[in-house]
């Protein structure tokens, strides 16, 4: 059991992980004016990094934040065991913040439907103008990299020395970083693949039920 003075934080993704849909995604297919394809290659190529994806992809987006609420809330399918995960951190006094190379609008609305809006997340920032334009910008990003849109390294480190462990928690390509710095990781799909390429050790997770397990028999 760990000691009650040990400061535990998460950290973790929001699509593919926290939402088990990837609202990102389905976003920008659904509202691209004209294809993505190669941008899309040229991303999962690692020919670019995610801010230079996002700020092409801005440019080929079209529609008004509340049409895009609204689809986005309609797709939308939540762990269905996050929020015990929640109420568990909480019990235990463990920290939880989200870091996200999506969309802060999305995360915002999905959080306030399952009522937990009290969860500090870092994202990127949605844009809309007037005449239905679409920009991004990065709040969180890091300038001496440029590759993703929310430097979740740099968020990571910068709380190292406020915790005695950093658990992250992650599926995709923006999380393959941070894993590398974090104590404990949970991965699935593209995520945990790339850390058994590079020997980072991990633990492979279906749902936040098997995460939920780890914190009762851990902490």
């Amino acid at each position: 059991m760990s000691s009650p003075s040990k400061k535990i934080l998460i950290l973790t993704d929001f699509d593919g992980t926290i939402s088990t849909v990837d609202l990102g995604n389905q976003l920008i297919n659904k509202f691209a004016t004209s294809s993505l394809g190669d941008i899309e290659r040229a991303y999962v190529q690692g020919k670019i990094g995610s801010r230079l994806a996002y700020e092409r992809i801005a440019q080929r987006l079209k529609g008004c934040r509340e049409k895009m609420l609204e689809h986005v809330l309609a797709i939308e399918k939540l762990d269905p065991y996050f929020p015990e995960f929640c109420s568990l951190s909480r019990d235990k006094n463990i920290d939880i913040k989200i870091v996200s190379d999506g969309l802060d609008f999305y995360i915002e609305a999905v959080l306030n439907k399952y009522n937990l809006a009290g969860i500090e997340y870092y994202s990127n920032e949605a844009i809309f103008g007037a005449d239905s334009s679409f920009s991004i910008e990065f709040p969180s990003r890091n300038d001496f990299c440029g590759r993703c849109g929310t430097c979740k390294s740099r968020i990571l480190n910068s709380y190292r020395l406020s915790y005695d462990k950093i658990i992250y928690i992650g599926d995709g390509y923006s999380d393959f970083c941070p894993s590398r710095h974090a104590d404990v990781v949970f991965a699935k799909k593209i995520l945990y693949q790339r850390c058994e390429q590079e020997g980072t050790p991990c633990m492979l997770f279906d749902d936040f039920s098997e995460i939920n397990n780890y914190l009762k028999k851990n902490y």
